[in-house]
């Protein structure tokens, strides 16, 4: 007959037996959850690379368009204000290119670039998605606009600088609440105008070019409505391409 030591022993080892059974298979199921956090950590690592790289790949290729765009409406829109005799310049610099300034085209699309990327930037941290007119066909006729506004204001003839600008003040705001409407559009606006505005005050102080007739300080006061205009409307573009991406634009 078994003994009750036998027996009580034998109980003793199937009871350690399934105790390392059990234990072991809880370290092979934590190792196999350890190793599956490790994948999902990885794989949503490098995933979030790839996003981080397409933005800021979509970026300095929204930013680059923006910087040409200013560089195009720079040369062509200051070509006119020259021909006109609107602003006058050494007789050193007037050898360069389209008879301007060199350092005007890269300043201007420095500018465009910086105000172009901040319009839908501030429209995310408003909360306020701009939906009005988001389509290119828009976007090129605020351009068509804004050309018009700056050839107006050298081409039009009025008894004093006041009238010409409260005409283009009138013309500016049309600008913006035709193509635009939105007040962050109207903030950046304003406050490009006064940026510029001051920027272009120090120019002329310091004797870097002069503008023909100034009626406000050194410079004309219709010029903050040329920046505010320009500014609307490269935030237009600014916001186009932020929705755009790759993809073709919406049609409202």
């Amino acid at each position: 007959m078994p003994r009750l030591e036998d027996h009580c022993w034998s109980c003793s080892c199937a009871s350690s037996v399934e105790t390392k059974h059990s234990s072991s298979g809880a370290n092979w199921l934590a190792s196999r959850a350890e190793e599956m956090m490790s994948i999902i950590t990885s794989v949503l690592s490098q995933a979030y690379g790839s996003l981080h790289d397409v933005r800021a790949a979509n970026l300095i290729r929204r930013g680059l368009v923006l910087f040409t765009v200013g560089v195009i409406l720079a040369l062509v829109l200051n070509l006119l204000q020259i021909q006109r005799h609107v602003t006058l310049f050494p007789e050193e610099v007037m050898t360069t290119l389209f008879s301007s300034a060199w350092w005007i085209p890269p300043c201007c699309g420095t500018g465009a670039a910086v105000v172009g990327l901040l319009y839908p930037c501030l429209d995310s941290h408003l909360g306020e998605p701009h939906k009005f007119k988001r389509e290119w066909a828009s976007v090129m006729r605020c351009i068509a606009v804004f050309v018009g506004i700056n050839h107006a204001s050298v081409k039009l003839d009025f008894d004093n600088n006041v009238q010409l600008s409260l005409t283009l003040a009138a013309l500016s705001l049309g600008l913006w609440w035709t193509f635009d409407r939105s007040r962050s559009g109207f903030g950046l606006g304003i406050t490009t105008a006064f940026l510029a505005t001051v920027i272009t005050q120090l120019l002329v102080y310091n004797g870097v070019y002069q503008y023909t007739s100034p009626d406000f300080l050194y410079v004309r006061s219709w010029l903050p409505c040329i920046f505010f205009s320009g500014g609307v409307t490269v935030g237009n573009i600014g916001r186009q391409l932020a929705m755009g991406g790759v993809e073709k634009p919406h049609m409202d």
